[in-house]
């Protein structure tokens, strides 16, 4: 068989898988992505639902789980918290089609290493897959957003005497980034450089503690920078 897809240390990498997953589908998908990595079949366990799981791990060690949560016989974060009790370094990767709140966090806080969604192609999982295996800690784009979402507000009322205030120069950018003005033709307004419209412009995300022109716009409006 051709080795040509594979990575240099397929050798390497870590053996046995244990996928947890009732779906058929699902698990043909899952074999042929370990194996386009380069994980050979008989490395590779399937379990159907937690009962097969606890069995299967009572009676050998493994070194990666890829997890569902929607189990025919529970929710595949008492798993999680399992394995994580029996392994503190143990790769556990959720492939799962739950997408609320209560999942999300149900699942990192159970221990899993990553979350990556079912909807996503074969290539992403595989890359999400590949990532824990580098040490990493993969989560899926939809799932980032939502937990930005959760993160606490910017301080409002008497701590604001805390945060930085704007220069003359640093108001003027963002009430032009407010109107609409890219920055590039700030710069021309101003008769300044691109460069130093940019720096000027990631000095106020820092101050204004935020990540983009649309929130910082947002922000300054919040606290009454702006009109």
């Amino acid at each position: 068989m051709s080795t040509a897809s594979h990575t240099p240390d397929d050798a390497l990498l870590p053996a046995p898988v244990l996928v947890v997953e009732d779906d058929p589908l699902m698990r043909q998908r899952l074999s042929r992505v370990l194996g386009e990595i380069g994980y050979a079949s008989d490395a590779v366990a399937f379990s159907v639902n937690l009962a097969e799981a606890r069995t299967h791990l009572s009676s050998q060690p493994v070194a990666m789980v890829l997890v569902d949560l929607g189990l025919p016989d529970g929710n595949g974060i008492e798993l999680i918290q399992e394995l994580r009790a029996l392994d503190p370094a143990l790769w556990i990767l959720v492939i799962s089609a739950w997408s609320t709140e209560e999942a999300i966090l149900g699942a990192l806080r159970a221990g899993a290493t990553g979350y990556v969604l079912k909807e996503r192609d074969d290539l992403e999982v595989s890359l999400s897959i590949r990532s824990v295996l580098r040490g990493g800690a993969p989560i899926d784009p939809f799932i980032a957003r939502r937990i930005l979402t959760l993160l606490p507000a910017a301080p409002r009322s008497n701590e604001l005497a805390e945060i930085e205030t704007l220069s003359a120069r640093e108001s003027e950018i963002l009430e032009l980034v407010s109107r609409g003005l890219s920055n590039r033709e700030i710069a021309e307004q101003l008769t300044i450089s691109r460069h130093t419209v940019e720096c000027h412009i990631k000095r106020i995300y820092r101050k204004l503690a935020v990540s983009s022109r649309t929130r910082a716009v947002s922000e300054a409006r919040q606290r009454g920078l702006l009109s």
